[in-house]
């Protein structure tokens, strides 16, 4: 991908759900609700302090985050769907050894 984000902002990838639920329920694209989890493929340069200086982001390429339900701009490019969001609209980063026990809590309480 050929983007590189403003100063604070970042590229998310969403990471899509399962199209079943753990009984093998079949869920319709209709029902079900855009993810709020997803992968930063690319972080601006930092954030911009009132002193101008440039701050460092907490997140980095090949993240995993969750962030919120309506955050940042929708936008496809080359045929993929990405969201460009500032790093504040990021609630929360998983860590790889959690982020397991998440997403399966996450999906449980789904079903």
């Amino acid at each position: 991908m050929n983007i590189r984000p403003l100063y604070d902002r970042i590229v998310v990838k969403r990471i899509e759900e399962q199209e079943s639920t753990c009984n093998g329920i079949f869920i319709p694209d209709s029902a079900k609700e855009k993810p709020q989890e997803g992968e930063v493929v690319a972080v601006g340069h930092g954030k911009m302090l009132e002193n101008g200086q440039l701050t460092a982001l907490d997140v980095k390429v090949g993240d995993h985050v969750l962030f919120g339900k309506y955050s940042g701009t929708e936008t496809k490019l080359i045929g993929s769907e990405y969201i460009i969001m500032r790093e504040d609209d990021v609630l929360g980063i998983f860590e790889s050894a959690a982020e397991d026990k998440v997403t399966k809590h996450l999906r449980k309480k789904d079903s």
